[in-house]
């Protein structure tokens, strides 16, 4: 988990000043003319906007066995904050209870703290420690830190599984997880806001014309993603220098604003040739998704506020309300009421789920 040791220490040391050194001294032409990747291949091969789990891979997992079971490490950036530390907490309860069920292909799982050092959670969550972007290079996006701890991760790390589950604090995983990736592409949720057509004047100083179509990058995020580990390895560095130029561009950052470093993961998985199948059962959103049906994973990002009455006050602090930023500063408490009767069931899987868990994890609250 943590590590300690003085050769540690100064590995992270020069790895941070190596980093660096790269992000402000390339030996290559800018970000936007070249960057690291493959062109994109010729061979022909699209990928549906949607596409459902194939027919035979349904009955393989219902079944609960023949084939080969293909596992994927899950995991989690995050930092030392207490907002950050009682959701990984709750998501890690959740990954436990349903990694070893029927259909799982959950392997192992890690928090990537990029804290710089160990925390107090280091026995109850495994936890990788990874050091935070020099000062001042975040220029106060925090999130950036996100691509450059995955980097350290997966250099230094020794992960067992072939694919990589990246997922965020702020995720409650709902049924067991199977490999949604397949034949070299990996498994992503599409996100409606993110459009890069719509944007492709300011992604061609990151995306070349000779890199092939806008419509080669898609419309996601870095997280949930299923890929494999080896693509991920080539991945996260383009990731982390296109963050880093992004944010540096004044265009583009106003154009991307908090969604910018979702922008850079999309932009890196297309540069080097890795297409994604877009799996909208991969998650729901509550208060707008208002069914799990056939999803795997609740994204808790918006705030859920409803009168008494059951109806939506979304844009208003409602009679009832569950909203993650209520908690920046101190965990929930035990036992939070459940909403009216009228709301989704979404949202009120969320709460009972939040409540199982916080009722079950030791030292809640102390």
């Amino acid at each position: 988990m943590g590590c300690g040791n003085t050769f540690f220490s100064l590995l992270i040391a020069f790895s941070v000043a190596l980093i660096t050194y790269n992000i402000l001294i390339s030996a290559n032409a800018p970000l936007k003319q070249e960057l690291p990747g493959p062109s994109i291949p010729s061979s022909g091969f699209s990928v549906d906007p949607v596409i459902k789990m194939p027919h035979d891979r349904s009955r393989r997992f219902a079944g609960g066995g023949g084939g080969k079971r293909r596992l994927f490490h899950t995991a989690v950036t995050a930092s030392d904050s207490v907002y950050s530390n009682w959701q990984c907490r709750v998501m890690y309860y959740w990954f436990k209870k349903h990694q070893s069920k029927p259909n799982s292909e959950m392997g192992g799982f890690t928090r990537i703290l990029h804290s710089g050092k160990p925390d107090r959670y280091m026995d109850e969550i495994p936890t990788f420690v990874a050091q935070p972007l020099p000062s001042g290079m975040d220029q106060g996006y925090i999130v950036l830190n996100r691509p450059w701890a995955f980097v350290q991760w997966l250099r230094q790390a020794d992960i067992k599984e072939d694919y990589i589950l990246m997922s965020e604090p702020d995720h409650i995983i709902v049924k067991p997880i199977p490999n949604l990736s397949r034949d070299g592409l990996g498994a992503a949720f599409p996100f409606f806001y993110i459009d890069p057509k719509k944007y492709e004047a300011v992604l061609r100083k990151f995306f070349p014309e000779d890199k092939g179509p806008i419509t080669n990058i898609d419309p996601i995020g870095n997280s949930p993603v299923i890929v494999g580990k080896e693509s991920l390895k080539k991945i996260a560095p383009t990731w982390m220098n296109v963050s880093l130029a992004m944010k540096k561009d004044p265009e583009t950052d106003k154009a991307f604003g908090w969604v910018l470093e979702m922008y850079a993961y999309a932009v890196s998985s297309a540069l080097h040739g890795v297409g994604n199948i877009l799996y909208k059962d991969f998650m729901i959103q509550p208060p707008w998704d208002k069914e799990i049906g056939q999803k795997f994973i609740i994204h808790y990002t918006y705030g859920c506020d409803y009168n008494m009455k059951g109806e939506s006050t979304y844009g208003k602090i409602g009679e009832w309300r569950f909203d993650k930023r209520s908690y920046d500063k101190v965990a929930p408490p035990k036992n939070l009421p459940l909403p009216p009767p009228g709301v989704p069931e979404s949202v009120v899987t969320l709460v009972k789920m939040v409540n199982e868990a916080t009722a079950n994890i030791p030292n809640w609250g102390s």
